[in-house]
């Protein structure tokens, strides 16, 4: 039975790194091809080190377009997801809070609401936002890249944190009005320091969707010099001419680095905040 249990053990951990190894192959065959010299990253496409490593393509690609260098996207991208992110998680913390410990009349009708916004595409809702943010003048501005998430519209974060407050004991809340705390002061001095973990969790999730944004900043800003990241990868591309996809791959690499240290230095949190916010007290 133990050489039964070990074959077994052998042959998941086998399939799994198979697996593991098939998905991360495109990135790391657009890293390697990041180093190759653009005109030889598709004629040899099957050999994934390349034989000479130059850096050219991210001395090309940083200096950017028309005067703008790549790191003024950079900075555009951060400041985005940085604004966005604060505002999404504060916004969804008050709304999550609300809904799992105040009563009122419509309480589960929000609820379900809420749960439905999950499942509506955003496809459903880009020509109307985009009517209203034209009449608003907010078009080729970062105000709907930002504005909109300082007000909860991500139902996922705010069912997230709902779900943990629910499992924070409702005796803290008791114990807090006979001292003569409000419901705001319950908030801001019992659970939102403790919501903690799940607030980790949902700044990095939203970060991470925010920068890689490309469908909003292609809808709502028209200035180059405004461009994330995201957006700004795609002026490599150009079908009409010649495409520099050396610096594309070079500039994607370094796009990706901040999501993967997030990834590795804040996974525990992912994960704990996940796992927590399921947790009943």
């Amino acid at each position: 039975m133990k050489k039964v249990k070990m074959y077994r053990k052998i042959i998941y951990h086998v399939i799994v790194t198979i697996f593991g190894l098939i998905m991360i192959y495109p990135l790391v065959w657009m890293i390697m091809s990041s180093f190759k010299d653009t005109n030889t990253i598709f004629t040899t496409a099957g050999q994934l080190i390349p034989e000479e490593f130059i850096l050219d393509n991210y001395i090309n690609g940083w200096k950017g377009f028309a005067g703008v260098s790549f790191g003024t996207f950079f900075k555009n991208s951060l400041f985005i997801s940085v604004v966005a992110t604060v505002g999404t998680v504060f916004s969804s913390a008050i709304v999550a809070y609300g809904l799992a410990r105040c009563k009122f009349k419509g309480k589960r009708i929000l609820v379900v609401a809420m749960l439905l916004s999950m499942m509506l595409p955003a496809q459903v809702l880009m020509i109307p936002q985009y009517l209203w943010y034209q009449k608003l003048g907010w078009v080729n501005s970062y105000m709907p890249l930002i504005v909109p998430y300082c007000f909860a519209i991500q139902g996922f974060f705010t069912y997230l944190m709902m779900n943990f407050i629910q499992g924070i004991p409702k005796e803290l809340d008791e114990a807090a009005k006979i001292d003569g705390c409000s419901y705001y002061g319950i908030f801001g001095r019992i659970i939102f320091p403790l919501m903690l973990p799940v607030l980790i969790t949902s700044g990095i999730f939203s970060f991470m969707w925010r920068w890689d944004d490309f469908l909003s900043a292609l809808l709502y800003i028209n200035d180059s010099s405004k461009y994330p990241v995201s957006l700004a990868l795609k002026l490599f591309s150009d079908p009409g001419s010649s495409s520099d996809y050396g610096a594309m791959f070079a500039m994607a690499t370094l796009s990706v680095l901040p999501i993967m240290l997030i990834f590795i230095f804040l996974q525990k949190y992912i994960v704990e905040g996940i796992s927590t916010s399921g947790l009943k007290g």
